[in-house]
């Protein structure tokens, strides 16, 4: 199961992080390869991308930038919890039942999960979570490691190898982050790109557009490429300040995935502290919040949010300290564990988060749970 670079992309994107560091910040003069094959491409479509290319700097150097530059690891702390109303989950079971069935349900529901570990900028890490959706320790060093279940006793040593371009420090693995963004926002070919408007506060609105297909509320599962990759396809508004190059809303949209959602930024400085959500996405409809807090190194040591939709509440809690030079400890599988293979021990983790998510669907929900036989 491959949750490494893709997966914090993703989730970036969706609490607001169409931008994330690039290395070292480019002079402004600067431009922006030529996306591949576009040569043909208008000059508009062209400023567009430089544009975003700029913002993206802008962010490295705002949000990130030095203070991660000597740092290789980083400790993680962190909570996730769901909540749904017993009135919610009554009204999808009449739902579903047509009116035949009546749930009578009086408690509502709840998913918790907690998350610790240690990753390191190179690749290496050790983390467990923990709650409702089962016990994992997940564990690789080098070409080696593990996954095991504890409530399934079972272990694989089939991990996926660390990438070949594996960074030292922080900055190098930000810096891969945001070229996923840059490859197919600037790039890319798949989005059509055009200015849109200026506005009186000094922000000038860059536009991405890639066609999706229709909305299938029937849809209830779908591969992992395709929940880590939504943001690859869609519709990208970003505004940024002219002045700072920083983003102050973004505007994402994918119909295919039913996800709409509109987010602006809140900033100290040239860091950003917080960021308020409008969540319009089928079934998710609701208010959200980001926090951001720093230490006094200028990194990021708190992340705090919460969402809320129709049928209930999800928050989510982490704290994240930061070193330089750590070794990361040795860790086996338990004594007692049976050995299974790679591909059968995820198969029995998958159709176990299936029956979860399939609690939460039946919650109200719009949740799709990942395919047995795409990955």
């Amino acid at each position: 199961m491959k949750f490494g670079i893709p997966a914090l992309t993703a989730t970036l994107i969706v609490l607001g992080g169409a931008a994330l560091a690039h290395g070292q910040a480019k002079p402004k003069a600067a431009k922006a390869p030529a996306p591949k094959g576009a040569a043909k491409e208008s000059i508009e479509a062209t400023f567009a991308r430089q544009n975003l290319d700029q913002v993206l700097d802008a962010v490295n150097a705002g949000w990130f930038g030095k203070p991660y530059q000597d740092v290789r690891a980083v400790d993680l702390d962190g909570s996730l919890s769901i909540a749904f109303t017993a009135a919610a989950a009554n009204a999808k079971v009449d739902q579903l039942g047509q009116g035949a069935v009546k749930g009578g349900l009086t408690k509502g529901g709840t998913v918790n999960m907690t998350l610790k570990g240690t990753y390191f900028a190179n690749a290496d890490f050790r983390t467990e979570l923990k709650g409702d959706f089962g016990t994992l320790l997940y564990y690789r060093s080098g070409l080696k490691g593990f996954l095991y279940s504890k409530e399934m006793n079972a272990y694989t040593t089939k991990v996926d190898p660390p990438p070949a371009d594996a960074p030292v420090s922080f900055l190098g693995w930000f810096s891969q982050c945001v070229n996923d963004v840059r490859e197919v926002y600037v790039k890319g070919t798949l989005f059509k790109a055009s200015l849109g408007r200026e506005d009186g506060a000094g922000g000038q609105m860059l536009s991405f557009q890639s066609p999706t297909s229709a909305y299938d509320p029937k849809k209830r599962e779908q591969s992992m490429a395709e929940s880590l990759g939504f943001w690859k396809r869609g519709k990208l508004d970003v505004v940024f300040d002219k002045a700072t190059k920083l983003p102050t809303k973004m505007n994402y949209s994918n119909s295919a995935q039913g996800i709409t959602t509109r987010m602006t930024f809140h900033y100290t400085g040239t860091r950003p502290t917080s960021v308020t959500i409008e969540n319009q996405s089928r079934g998710m409809e609701g208010p959200a919040t980001l926090t951001v807090s720093y230490n006094a190194q200028g990194r990021i040591d708190h992340l705090a949010g919460q969402m809320g939709f129709p049928v209930g509440t999800m928050r989510f809690d982490v704290n994240m300290t930061w070193t330089g030079e750590r070794k990361l400890a040795g860790t086996i599988p338990p004594v007692g564990a049976t050995k299974k293979g790679g591909d059968e021990l995820e198969t029995m983790l998958l159709v176990n988060l299936a029956g979860k998510v399939l609690d939460l669907q039946r919650g109200g929900f719009n949740l799709r749970s990942v395919t047995l036989t795409s990955k």
